[in-house]
């Protein structure tokens, strides 16, 4: 439960606390900070699963706890860009579709658990993950760095757009192979 994964897992978790904390600074420095955080919170969360299969130090702790940390991480940024009026109007689409994906994921993973189910992230998952990441990061940065490259809100929108709709499409995967496993139990 102490390896460096869990360490860094909990890390991140620890992220969430600080980044709301840094929410309620004023100005551009709030977001300065809550970005910071954001993007060592997102090494964090490369280097956990790197360092636990490459030291052989994956546990079920960690495998339960990762994804728990990074949703944490995503809700938290979501709910912080609404409140500071990043995410309004249709920008609440992605928002709710990549949040509600991640509930209902999250719920499958539960119930295939008990059935000894495991439901392995694809390659298109992560890349969903990586853009979802790169764009939250550039909507908190928003305001604040497009004084200095000025589409930085935009590149954010239009990525979040995308990795909403990689979350239908990797949800509905998803939901495929648990609907699956769900209706072979049944007839077992």
């Amino acid at each position: 439960m102490t390896s460096l994964p869990n360490l860094l897992t909990y890390g991140r978790i620890l992220a969430v606390p600080l980044m709301v904390g840094s929410f309620f600074l004023s100005g551009d420095q709030s977001r300065w900070i809550v970005f910071t955080i954001f993007i060592i919170a997102g090494i964090t969360d490369f280097l956990d699963g790197y360092v636990a299969r490459a030291w052989a130090q994956q546990s079920r702790w960690g495998q339960m706890l990762d994804p728990i940390a990074d949703k944490l991480l995503v809700a938290t940024s979501i709910v912080l860009l609404v409140a500071w009026d990043t995410i309004t109007g249709i920008m609440l689409i992605p928002a709710i579709v990549i949040l509600c994906r991640e509930i209902l994921v999250s719920g499958l993973r539960e119930f295939l658990g008990t059935a000894r189910v495991s439901l392995p992230v694809t390659l298109l998952a992560k890349w969903k993950t990586g853009i979802q990441m790169v764009a939250l990061a550039l909507l908190i940065a928003g305001p604040a760095a497009d004084k200095f490259i000025s589409f930085t809100s935009i590149l954010g929108e239009a990525g979040i757009w995308v990795a909403a709709l990689i979350t239908i499409y990797t949800g509905f995967d998803y939901f495929k192979a648990g609907f699956r496993h769900a209706s072979d139990e049944k007839t077992s």
